[in-house]
């Protein structure tokens, strides 16, 4: 399997699967059943051995609890990293409150997110079917993340997981960060990410860029976005951020999410012309 005929399969799972589409006895408004959550993903590749990965352990990145591709899999040579956009009438209707989030997001952040984990799956079984070892790092028994409605006296570390999706994606050639957090990519920021550590040795995707920040021009725009006024030009307060979405979760039970610093900004669906 080489990476055009992966980015293949992607296209007719993204248009075919039911699960990228919202079942009608889950959707939060009857008129939303049917609904598409994602468009088909971008396809990065990192080398296993990428020099970027130790990397990740410092604490100012990932931290220490960071598990590079080999201690996921042995055998790893390379890193599949996707990049799942919302579909445009996800975005769109995320654009007009500026406080509440859609119904449309909501859709897209809980059973879009389940779409996602089942295409990482359908990934890493396609590549061991064809005789290659394969894991989805954060589908993995030992994938390990703090909730963000985790209590304070849970004694695990805050905001971290041994396993950083976005960063990984950065890695593989996908984007760089924005003042949010997020990762701006081709297709923009407002989406997910996915991620597949193979033995199967593929080219690694350039990167073209050579900093974490370079398609971020510090508009600000994120900034004036935030309902709850989590990021400033220092970067993203998480802790700001996890309190609205435990709000969120309150008037949503089972559901959380927010995006509104990834809607409604230059860099929703591309990456911003330099200022």
């Amino acid at each position: 399997m080489d990476t055009k005929e992966l980015a293949a399969l992607l296209r007719l799972t993204a248009e075919t699967s039911p699960l990228n589409r919202v079942d009608a006895g889950v959707a939060l408004r009857p008129e939303l059943a049917g609904l598409h959550l994602y468009n088909p993903p971008l396809v990065g590749v990192a080398a296993a051995d990428d020099a970027l990965f130790p990397r990740l352990r410092r604490p100012a990145i990932v931290g220490p609890q960071f598990r590079p591709p080999r201690e996921w899999l042995p055998t790893a040579e390379s890193v599949l990293s996707f990049f799942f956009p919302v579909a445009a009438r996800v975005n769109e209707s995320n654009s007009l409150d500026p406080r509440e989030p859609s119904h449309e997001w909501l859709h897209a952040r809980i059973e879009g997110q389940a779409y996602i984990a089942a295409v990482c799956d359908m990934v890493a079984e396609t590549l061991r079917q064809r005789g290659h070892d394969a894991v989805a790092p954060s589908n993995h028994p030992d994938f390990r993340t703090r909730r963000f409605d985790a209590p304070d006296s849970d004694p695990s570390p805050p905001f971290v997981s041994n396993w950083s999706e976005r960063h990984v994606a950065h890695i593989a050639g996908l984007g760089t960060f924005g003042l949010s957090a997020g990762l701006i990519t081709e297709r923009g920021m407002a989406g997910r990410f996915g991620s597949v550590v193979t033995s199967l040795k593929l080219d690694p995707t350039p990167r073209p860029y050579t900093g974490p920040f370079d398609y971020c021009t510090r508009c600000g725009a994120c900034m004036r976005r935030c309902p709850q006024r989590a990021i400033t030009a220092a970067g993203k307060d998480h802790v700001r951020c996890r309190d609205f979405l435990v709000e969120v979760s309150l008037r949503y039970p089972g559901r959380y999410g927010c995006g509104k610093c990834q809607v409604k900004v230059p860099c929703s669906r591309g990456i911003p012309p330099a200022v």
